[in-house]
């Protein structure tokens, strides 16, 4: 079954996520479609979660709850995405820049999320855009669903009741879908974000295979995937970039992928991926 589902008697969950666009995307395990493309949405089903897709111009999310709650997710979409054109309307800049962007003034919720992730990674504040989004929907989802699960544009916001293993795909590097994270249960939502170099178009000044974050906040682990991701131009920056993003307040986990060397550091388990989760 592709997705999540029961893999064994201690009740884990498997994800299956491939980088899609330097992020994370949900496999369909067994028809064996090329990463690129989206029709594996089309056949996702599980017996826990009901799949849908909300798809708002440039925003494709790949949402997972325990009802379809469709109408809703297209609603929020609209209103968050909302909030941003209007401000980038006012404030074009805050589109381009590429460094913290510094704003004193009222602004939207979604808005301050990703100004505040930007300031903690060093980052432009569009480099927390997909978490944020997939943050803020997934939050207001909650209300509706104990568990959901919103991957948008490679970037994933997350609250589930069991544990988790997600495997990482990193290009061409020999350790892509060899290694995967394994996640504890937690009460509360969080995000699992990826930068990559190598894969998609997304835009990095380095070239890491994979740097995946988790962090409570979702935008802040997409923001500071990118940031981390900078610093990686071969695996003798793999130990450096490490040190340097577990500095970050708020990062609870780092991985980077370079070549097939890897480094990991804070409160992740890496784990090798089995025939049941490939």
């Amino acid at each position: 079954m592709p997705g999540i589902h029961a893999a064994g008697d201690d009740g884990e969950c498997v994800l299956n996520f491939l980088m899609r666009d330097a992020g994370w995307v949900l496999k369909e395990k067994k028809t064996g479609m090329k990463f690129e493309q989206r029709t594996y949405r089309r056949a996702f089903k599980q017996d826990r979660l009901v799949g849908f897709q909300v798809i708002v111009k440039e925003t494709d999310l790949h949402v997972q709850a325990e009802k379809n709650l469709y109408e809703l997710t297209l609603e929020l979409v609209l209103e968050y995405r909302g909030y941003l054109e209007a401000f980038i309307r006012q404030h074009p800049d805050f589109a381009t820049a590429m460094i913290p962007w510094l704003y004193n003034q009222p602004a939207p919720n979604i808005v301050q999320a990703m100004i505040s992730a930007a300031l903690s990674a060093h980052v432009g504040p569009m480099a927390a855009v997909a978490g944020a989004v997939a943050e803020s929907v997934g939050t207001a989802l909650l209300a509706h669903s104990s568990e959901v699960i919103i991957e948008n544009g490679g970037d994933i916001f997350m609250k589930v009741n069991r544990p988790a293993l997600v495997g990482v795909y990193a290009g061409r590097s020999p350790l892509s879908m060899k290694i995967g994270l394994r996640l504890p249960a937690r009460g509360t939502s969080f995000g699992v974000c990826t930068s990559s170099g190598t894969v998609g178009h997304s835009i990095s000044f380095g070239s890491a295979d994979a740097v995946c974050v988790i962090s409570s906040s979702c935008s802040l682990a997409d923001a500071a995937a990118t940031a981390i991701g900078n610093q990686v131009n071969s695996v003798l920056d793999i130990g450096p970039a490490i040190d340097w993003g577990c500095k970050i307040a708020g990062v609870e986990g780092i991985l980077i992928v370079k070549d097939d060397k890897i480094g990991a550091w804070g409160d992740l388990e890496v784990a090798p991926l089995s025939s049941r989760s490939g």
